[in-house]
């Protein structure tokens, strides 16, 4: 493989399909193995899947540590054993108890979930739990309780609101940072209103400045093959500060030799380094008036 194989490409990944078969199909179209996405999506979900090619897969890492955006529907009344349609549901709320349920109080609970809280994983989540997934300890009928972790869920809209005698139906607009669960955000509203919840669809529509607009179907990126592909040069400013050096030092971050920080102050995160013609070279961060390289790319 050269490095002309390279590069970013946003999938709009359809249902039925893992995050791994749409890789699995990239290597098919692009005629490299060198392919990753950032940001697992489970079979049921579909929205943006951001997939990088040859040396862009050393950036996927830093690109999935951005904030998120979904579109959900959480079903009031039930909960299951995989916080979504897929599992085998576990308890069922008594319909005048679900009936009993109110706007406002869905609303309140919703709120409780809104800022930076504790959130406990869906035990058929990708963590590893004794170097196994969840999901594979759960489904081979074991008992996974994942410890909480922190989250921040910066806003839920409710859309729309169906009720009918055994459910009642929510569709959300989600934001959130990384590793928020959006399956657990249904749990814990349903267990919040004694009713049990889970999640009976899942679209991500954007992943940091990746919105699902912009994003190719499958057939349509299939068709195009390497033409659809975003160099790093213009993929890394749309997605990071830049810090634009001088010739000297470019020729050091070039080779991750250490240089005075002169570039954007107060960044959370790192900060892509670029040579005076514009080729992204690296992302680093301020380490006490020194670059420090998260990454060398050039």
């Amino acid at each position: 493989m050269t490095d002309a194989v390279s590069g970013v490409v946003v999938i709009d990944k359809p249902g039925g399909l893992t995050s791994h078969d749409v890789v699995a199909r990239a290597r098919r179209v692009l005629g490299t193995r060198k392919v990753g996405h950032a940001g697992t999506l489970d079979p049921m979900a579909t929205g943006v899947l951001i997939l990088g090619v040859g040396r862009a897969t050393r950036l996927l890492g830093h690109l999935a540590l951005r904030d998120k955006r979904y579109l959900a529907t959480v079903r009031l009344g039930a909960s299951t054993v995989t916080d979504d349609l897929e599992g085998e549901v576990v308890q069922a709320a008594d319909p005048t108890a679900l009936a009993a349920v109110t706007d406002d109080q869905v609303d309140r609970a919703l709120g409780m979930l809104i800022g930076v809280l504790e959130q406990r994983p869906s035990s058929v989540s990708a963590v590893k739990v004794d170097g196994r997934r969840a999901y594979d300890r759960v489904r081979a009928g074991e008992e996974v309780v994942l410890a909480p972790r922190t989250v921040q869920v910066a806003r839920i809209d409710v859309l729309a609101r169906r009720r009918t005698a055994a459910a009642i139906d929510l569709d959300l607009d989600v934001e959130c940072s990384t590793g928020t669960y959006v399956r657990a955000i249904a749990r814990d509203v349903g267990e919040a209103l004694g009713v049990g919840g889970h999640l009976t669809s899942l679209r991500r529509t954007r992943v940091g400045p990746f919105d699902v607009s912009s994003a190719l179907t499958l057939d349509d990126f299939e068709s195009a093959g390497r033409d659809a592909l975003v160099g790093l040069d213009d993929v890394v400013p749309v997605c990071f500060p830049v810090w634009a050096l001088g010739v000297d030092d470019a020729a050091a971050a070039r080779v991750g030799r250490r240089i005075p920080w002169t570039g954007p102050l107060g960044v959370n995160g790192p900060v892509a380094l670029v040579s005076p013609t514009g080729e992204f070279l690296a992302l680093a961060h301020d380490d006490a008036g020194t670059a420090r390289y998260a990454a060398v790319f050039a």
